[in-house]
């Protein structure tokens, strides 16, 4: 007898994108840590990302809110992690994103360290290296918190340097400062403080944090699969095994771990739900969000033909396969946005959308200067369309 599985068509799926990742304005949060495990965590490479990501889905948009949780109350936590990106997420779910991914690369970055050390500085190995590190611990905990800079103050192994690619034309030093501060936080050992000036800076101190508690690996991997399921299945296997960045064995081993069940897509492309979520999902009303480079929505699949036309890649992404900020209708991208040098938030749609979407998405052009207030948001890696839309 053949069991036939559950189509879930498109049309569901963008439904599901606006209940489940807060996007539709009756199920936006009060709190930025919803927002992060509503979506599993928040792309935290280009700082502005956390506030402009989380602030598309509050009901009430403000820094100050992700301020507070990411260096107040510390309920949000940065991590080298999924696909060697840096994400924010809650301090709950931080111990099973560090045992199932970001340990295993923190391991290869202190190797790659270690070789670099040896190969383009001087009389550096491995326990020096491990004694750099032990130094720096002590001196955050007298501390409580530094920069790298201050740290060197009393760690002198952090102001040296790495002369990298000797003799070429893009020959450059790298410090050993950063690096070895990048490790410690890929680790679980050190943690970013507010920034010194505004919440767009890259300039911010670091801090002790107590370590988490030690999650077994494959229950770890579950738990990151079971959570991302929630928020973006229905999935394929590809599009599991890109997000997190694992093997393919592992990722099937983890879906299999938490029961993940067969339903079908458009097409008959065959993909996975959580056990019994493959029941039909209430379309929310209609909505518009403009969403910033890199934002879950836009980075949460490999396969993105449903939400987003293949002719409109080239504008909003780079060629290194970042997302810009995208405009979105009902679950689908439908344009890009940039703010200009005086503040104006400007935006291009791909297609006639009709005049409902025309208003509503200068509604959230207006909720987004709004909270903005005088900040200004250039992306860390831009996009041909915004480029476009910003110097005009």
């Amino acid at each position: 007898m053949v069991t036939r599985v559950r189509m879930i068509g498109d049309g569901e799926r963008r439904a599901r994108v606006g209940r489940r990742q807060l996007l539709a304005p009756s199920v936006r949060a009060a709190r930025v840590e919803d927002v992060a495990d509503a979506v599993v965590g928040l792309h935290a490479t280009d700082a502005a990302t956390v506030y402009l990501s989380a602030c598309a889905r509050l009901a009430e948009p403000s820094a100050a809110e992700v301020e507070r949780a990411l260096y107040e109350d510390v309920t949000l936590v940065k991590l080298l992690s999924m696909r060697r990106t840096i994400f924010a997420v809650t301090e709950g779910f931080a111990p099973y994103v560090s045992s199932s991914t970001a340990r295993a690369i923190a391991a290869k970055e202190r190797a790659t360290l270690l070789k670099h050390l040896r190969d383009h500085a001087e009389g550096w190995d491995e326990a020096r290296l491990a004694g750099a590190e032990r130094a720096v611990l002590a001196a955050l905990a007298l501390r409580g918190e530094a920069t790298t800079a201050e740290l060197a103050v009393d760690v002198p192994e952090l102001r040296e340097t790495m002369l990298m690619s000797a003799g070429k034309p893009y020959e450059s030093r790298q410090s050993v400062g950063s690096r070895l501060l990048r490790l410690l936080a890929s680790d679980g050992h050190v943690r970013r403080c507010r920034p010194r000036g505004s919440w767009l800076s890259s300039s911010y101190p670091w801090a002790p944090v107590p370590q988490w508690p030690d999650v077994p690996v494959r229950e770890a991997k579950a738990e990151v699969v079971r959570r991302w399921l929630a928020a973006y299945g229905p999935a394929t296997v590809e599009d599991v095994k890109w997000w997190t960045g694992w093997t393919l064995g592992d990722t099937r081993k983890a879906l299999a771990d938490v029961g993940a069940e067969a339903v079908e897509l458009a097409g008959g492309v065959a993909a996975l739900v959580l056990p019994g979520d493959g029941e039909p999902v209430a379309e929310p009303e209609p909505w518009a969000a403009l969403l910033p480079a890199l934002d879950p929505a836009v980075m949460g699949w490999r396969g993105r033909d449903w939400y987003l036309r293949p002719e409109d890649v080239p504008a909003l992404f780079d060629r290194a396969g970042n997302a810009g900020p995208t405009v979105w209708w009902c679950g689908r991208v439908v344009g890009g946005w940039a703010q200009r040098p005086d503040g104006e938030v400007v935006w291009r749609l791909f297609e006639d959308v009709g005049s409902e979407a025309e208003r509503a998405v200068a509604v959230e052009a207006a909720r987004l200067s709004g909270w903005l207030g005088e900040v200004r948001v250039t992306p860390r890696f831009r996009t041909p369309l915004e480029r476009e839309l910003a110097a005009k």
